[in-house]
């Protein structure tokens, strides 16, 4: 059986592991600024997601050539329109590193209002979850993918956490209001790379077993 499709398959895999490479040095460096207060770092969250946008319409592009010249069928299918989401997955994972720069550039402008523990620590694990969700796809590894859509829940906890203290802040500190929401909105952009972790571990699923395991199904 001609297997000419694979080398193109292979191509799409390491431009995939190249973009979450600079999703995940953009989520590190603009969380850094931060956590640190030095803003020389974003510049390179901006520059990152050039890069980033660039290999989005390259995969995409090699994607609907193989869909064009080797007639997919099956798994090979199922995986090349899995490439066409987790694309989109990376791409809005890089535009949440910039916007999590500039949420912080908001918040640097006045001295920080608390130490920040919660929030690196969802950088963290958000930035572990986007590599083992690429690590599963590339492995077609089921048990890493259901490893990911359980630290989803880990990141949702310290969403809710950091939103709870921070509005203690603003309620005993109404000056304290604007700083706040900028940490509010970063940790939502946090959340958001979570998701777009998640929604690639489940296509993982789908690719290895055919089954649907979006909004709550079982894998």
């Amino acid at each position: 059986m001609d297997r000419s499709i694979d080398s193109g398959m292979a191509k799409l895999k390491d431009k995939l592991l190249l973009m979450g490479g600079y999703v995940e040095k953009a989520i590190e460096e603009s969380t850094q600024g931060l956590v640190e207060g030095k803003q020389d770092g974003f510049t390179r969250v901006h520059e990152f997601e050039k890069t980033i946008n660039q290999l989005h319409k390259e995969v995409d592009e090699d994607c609907l050539n193989l869909l064009a010249t080797q007639s997919p069928m099956a798994r090979d299918l199922r995986t090349i329109l899995a490439v066409v989401k987790i694309n989109t997955d990376l791409e809005r994972m890089g535009d949440q590193a910039v916007n999590i720069a500039l949420n912080a550039v908001e918040y640097l402008r006045a001295p920080p209002i608390k130490p920040l523990i919660d929030i690196p620590r969802m950088a963290d694990i958000s930035r572990v979850m986007a590599r083992e969700a690429l690590d599963a796809f590339v492995r077609t590894d089921l048990p890493l993918a259901e490893k990911v859509l359980e630290r989803d829940d880990e990141v949702d906890n310290l969403k809710n956490q950091i939103f709870r203290e921070l509005i203690t802040y603003m309620i005993s500190d109404p000056k304290k209001i604007e700083q706040a929401i900028s940490l509010i909105l970063i940790a939502r952009n946090l959340e958001r790379v979570g998701d777009h972790a998640t929604n690639i571990a489940e296509d993982v699923i789908f690719i290895g077993t055919g089954k649907d395991v979006r909004h709550g199904g079982s894998p």
